[in-house]
């Protein structure tokens, strides 16, 4: 039975070979780091374990670490291991959220309870997430992406479900704006009550009014979130009465008595288009502006997006997971103006076997573009026929092994994104 996950992150080889074995004699299902570097790059948002790890080593200190996952996911339990010169760091670690800290020579039955208590508590903490984010879920329903951007962004997702700040999310169309938002709301404190859309670009119909009654739309996202979409669209007489929604945090401010409501207010804007907004209503919105990078930024994960929806679109229609191989089409195309749903989009007319007919490349696009295309899907496609394994890939193409990876690098491929996909 497994007890649990535990990241042991330690440069001391006999060390962690020693707690490494303590810990899977214990039930413990134990991934060992050398370094903090190699943990950081390992240990994602929802990691469904704890850390522990020493404080002293070279690079990346254990504080370091710490302070960096904290920032990821500030509820992840890290336990500090200590030298007696360490112990006032340790405690300021502690102040600032660290889990425990045990000092060297540890006694193994308090190291095992500080790990149990920990595991318990992230166990709890994930099922809670999971149970949040279970509400009206799809396919698309995930931010999904190794991206840096998209890593940064969704590491910000808890610590803003819990603040009361509001938001403008700004990107290109289909980038996921409107689900970052729902992400928002249902990870944090307002998860219980509604979130409210009003599509700013087309409004219910019916007087402007209408939407800031007692009984309007607006009032019923009241101790939840109001997401203002296409908020860049909105007419000026909208925009003029959000002025004073923002700032009065009111309805029927006609009305002898006006009704508080308690809102937390994300806006979304199409990318170039902050002008259209007042300035009196956006600085009022924008205590925190994100932005999502459209998909031509991000083309290193274009397997782990196809992967992710070929697996989830077969289900929901009931239908066998076509191999990613025969998306190979997608993952070797660069322009996806209409971004991630348009990929979306896409494979879902593979999985019901409609077909994809990718145009051709542009004549008028410039022939290193062409050229850039073309050895991307090539090296995909013999990647993905080759199950992943460099060698027999190699073999395909007929390139050194030199020359296969600085195109790779070149071309941004994600070999790790790859693989996850054919998995």
């Amino acid at each position: 039975m497994n007890a649990g996950t535990v990241a042991l992150v330690d440069d001391d080889a006999d060390l962690a070979a020693a707690t490494g074995q303590l810990l899977t004699l214990a039930g413990y299902s134990v991934a060992r780091f050398g370094n903090g570097k190699a943990a950081l790059d390992a240990i994602d948002l929802d990691y469904p374990g704890v850390v522990i790890t020493d404080v002293r080593m070279p690079g990346m200190s254990g504080i370091e670490l710490f302070r960096h996952l904290r920032e990821r996911d500030a509820q992840l339990p890290v336990i500090l291991i200590t030298g007696h010169g360490d112990i006032e760091m340790a405690v300021d670690a502690l102040k600032a959220g660290a889990w425990d800290f045990l000092t060297k020579p540890f006694d193994p039955d308090i190291l095992l309870s500080a790990v149990a208590r920990a595991v318990a508590t992230r166990r709890l903490t994930l099922e809670n997430r999971e149970l949040r984010a279970g509400v009206d879920t799809s396919p698309s329903d995930r931010l999904i992406g190794r991206n840096g951007a998209i890593q940064r962004v969704r590491a910000m997702i808890p610590m803003l479900g819990e603040t009361d700040l509001d938001i403008v999310v700004e990107g290109a169309t289909g980038t996921g704006k409107a689900l970052l938002a729902k992400l928002i709301h249902r990870s944090g404190k307002r998860a219980r009550h509604r979130f409210v859309t009003l599509d700013c670009a087309a409004p219910p119909v019916g007087s402007v009014e209408d939407l800031f009654t007692a009984h309007g739309l607006i009032a019923g996202a009241d101790r939840g979130t109001l997401l203002l979409d296409n908020l860049d669209r909105a007419q000026a007489p909208l925009q003029h009465r959000l002025v004073q929604l923002v700032e009065r945090r009111a309805v029927a401010l006609e009305a002898r008595d006006p009704q508080p409501v308690d809102l937390r207010i994300i806006a979304t804007l199409d990318e170039g288009r902050r002008d259209d907004v007042l300035p009196a209503l956006y600085h009022r919105v924008a205590a925190v502006s994100l932005r999502l990078p459209p998909l031509s930024e991000r083309l290193e994960d274009l397997p782990l997006l196809t992967a992710h929806f070929l697996q989830a679109l077969a289900e929901t229609h009931g239908r066998p997971v076509p191999p990613l191989a025969q998306a190979v089409s997608l993952l070797s195309r660069a322009d996806w103006p209409g971004n991630v749903r348009e990929l979306e989009m896409a494979v879902e007319r593979q999985v019901l076997g409609l077909g994809e007919q990718i145009a051709q490349t542009p004549s008028e696009m410039p022939l290193p573009d062409r050229v850039r295309d073309f050895e991307r899907g090539a090296i995909v496609e013999a990647l993905v026929n080759a199950r992943g394994e460099i060698g027999p890939a190699l073999e395909a193409l007929g390139i050194p092994r030199e020359t296969f990876y600085y195109r790779v690098k070149r071309l941004g491929i994600d070999l790790a994104a790859v693989r996850a996909g054919l998995g």
